[in-house]
């Protein structure tokens, strides 16, 4: 997709009411610090329209980004922050639980793990929650640049088996610093648009 105009269009907080967006919207979710901002900035080809930074948790709206005027990207709160209070942590949830029940036009939501790491108890419950919502997560193994290259079928499947995946679940490498993963993921997304 050739990225022509993007805007941050619309940030919902615990207390906001949901857009009844007409265009179909990409989901993307994954614990703090993981890189969501960068995975949304390189596929909008932006640097710094979804807001990055060095300090996990900051994240804590749903911000939905106009891509063309044809889609939405949205980008999830980040979980498993350890400095956030848990009343504050299970806003966030139902705040998420509320978006992917009332989207009339959610087409697929993306589940972003550090392909660094054995998937934490966070990333599966995350996994087995948006299944239990009824959607089949994506998988995007971020920091793929942090490894070796002979590692990478190892790390990925430290992320299957970590999260248990059901047979099928599409896993994608990426990297936010060489955009290694990016075409893959446009790809799989325009599947679903």
């Amino acid at each position: 997709m050739v990225i022509r105009e993007v805007s941050l269009e619309r940030v919902c907080g615990i207390t906001s009411t949901l857009p009844k967006n007409t265009k179909p919207e990409i989901a993307f979710a994954g614990k703090s610090n993981v890189g969501k901002s960068s995975l949304i900035n390189g596929l909008m080809n932006r640097k710094s329209l979804a807001r990055t930074s060095s300090q996990p948790g900051k994240t804590q709206t749903i911000n939905f980004y106009n891509v063309n005027g044809e889609l939405y990207l949205v980008d999830l709160p980040g979980y498993g922050y350890a400095k956030t209070a848990k009343a504050e942590k299970e806003q966030w949830g139902k705040m998420i639980e509320r978006y992917l029940h009332s989207s009339t036009q959610l087409r697929a939501v993306f589940l972003l793990v550090d392909i660094r790491h054995e998937p934490s108890e966070n990333d599966r419950t995350m996994y087995d929650w948006i299944c239990r919502n009824g959607f089949e997560p994506i998988i995007i193994a971020t920091k793929l640049d942090k490894i070796n290259r002979s590692q990478v079928q190892k790390h990925l499947k430290l992320v299957a088996d970590g999260l248990q995946v059901h047979p099928g679940t599409k896993i994608f490498p990426f990297s936010a610093l060489t955009k290694q993963g990016l075409q893959e993921i446009w790809a799989e997304m325009d599947q679903w648009l």
